[in-house]
């Protein structure tokens, strides 16, 4: 069950925790797999060493923009091991029965081990760590905010992939490609939350009968996401690059930031015409025909409080972009639609380099700045799609790099 838990609450969350004086300085320069008492890892050289990376394996469409695999899932963990030795080799192990079954491709398995503050905090870390805490970002939203201690993103072309590895880290499932499973993150791990959604065309459309919907949404099979608009151009995207953190004792990883939005798509589709759809998710300088042509990224004119004097309406692409680095997206995003809970909505799954990097994008995203160039704009009024979704819950993770991904810090 997911739960808020306050700050100290996981300091003694596990009898008999090993002691902790060593763990101050994570992920040490010296540091290496065999500490673990492990051999290098059979796969290694077949693998990148970011979690993160997988620009270079996924297909892409006409345009060279990436598509991602089609069918997501995340789970949520809570470490129920005493950090240590051992606890890591099972780690470890498991995660290499994973990349010894499925190849690091969309019709295999991607899948990363992220850290939460709430581990961090255990092992004594968390004031040196790339991750804290997530926050409430608006004046509008009341999320749970999650501490957790890790998290197994999985993705994949093929839904029964997902399955499979699932139940063999965390059930009955004792073989993978033919091969034992001998250990499992189960044995390290209990599941305190999952998440799973889909992206990509024809997916949304047969998911209409959730809550949120109309009657009829404008739907395609063309489309790639609930609101109709295609999400990931890569020209709105950072890279893995810029997301990756440079150095320092946690280089080579990245932050990870998770939410679960939910979406009035009844609302989105019934109020408005496609026209004012295109003004409130990309810019009121648009129309749909322009939004035809935009084949691997949007245009940025920087003119929001001009469209907002002018439209009394300002778009959600036209806030985020603001916050660009030398003419480049600061957030790589991997979100996928979901009907959890029989509602519509979005994981809002992200990577950057540092977590101020997710809070400035969503800062810039609540428009907060426009309301005086127009008394249209409120604080969702005619602000992006500020009006049509709702944040239920933020967590934050830290994803080391494949040597690391077992107990960093310890």
């Amino acid at each position: 069950m997911e739960r808020r838990r306050p700050l100290l609450g996981k300091l003694a969350g596990i009898a008999g925790t090993v002691g902790l004086a060593g763990c101050v300085n994570p992920l040490s320069a010296g540091r290496t797999e065999t500490d673990l008492d492990l051999d290098p890892n059979p796969y290694g050289d077949d693998l990148p060493d970011r979690q993160h990376a997988q620009s270079a394996y996924v297909r892409r469409d006409d345009h060279g923009n990436p598509l991602l695999p089609r069918h997501h899932r995340v789970l949520l963990l809570d470490l129920a091991a005493s950090p240590s030795v051992e606890t890591g080799q099972t780690i470890e192990r498991a995660m290499r029965a994973l990349e010894g079954a499925f190849e690091w491709a969309p019709d295999g398995l991607f899948h990363l081990l992220a850290w939460g503050p709430g581990y961090f905090e255990r092992v004594d870390a968390l004031d040196g760590a790339p991750v804290r805490r997530p926050e409430v970002l608006s004046r509008t939203d009341d999320p749970d905010l999650l501490d957790i201690d890790a998290a197994l993103a999985l993705s994949s072309d093929v839904p029964s992939h997902l399955d499979a590895a699932e139940n063999a880290m965390f059930g009955g499932r004792d073989s993978l490609a033919g091969s034992p499973v001998e250990d499992r993150l189960g044995d390290a791990f209990s599941t305190v939350g999952r998440r799973t959604g889909f992206v990509g065309e024809g997916l949304p459309v047969e998911h209409t009968d959730a809550e949120g919907f109309p009657a009829d949404p404008p739907l395609s099979e063309g489309d790639r996401m609930f609101m109709g608009f295609r999400s990931g151009l890569r020209g709105t995207q950072a890279s893995e690059d810029r997301v990756t953190i440079d150095d320092g004792p946690y280089g080579g990883g990245t932050t990870m930031h998770l939410s679960h939005l939910t979406q009035s798509l009844t609302r989105w589709f019934d109020a408005f015409d496609e026209s004012e759809r295109v003004a409130r998710m990309l810019s009121p300088e648009f129309d749909p025909d322009d939004v035809e042509g935009f084949t691997d990224g949007v245009p940025f004119s920087d003119a929001v409080a001009e469209h907002a004097s002018e439209h009394d309406v300002v778009g959600h692409h036209e806030k985020v972009a603001r916050v660009r680095e030398g003419g480049e997206p600061i957030v790589l995003r991997r979100d996928f639609n979901t009907v959890d809970g029989g509602r519509a909505g979005v994981h809002f799954l992200s990577f950057q380099a540092s977590l101020d990097d997710f809070e400035k994008t969503r800062k810039a995203m609540n428009g907060w700045y426009v309301r005086d160039d127009s008394e249209r704009i409120r604080d969702t009024d005619n602000n992006g799609i500020l009006k049509f979704i709702s944040v239920e819950s933020r967590a934050n993770f830290y994803v080391p790099t494949r040597e690391y991904r077992a107990l960093p810090g310890f």
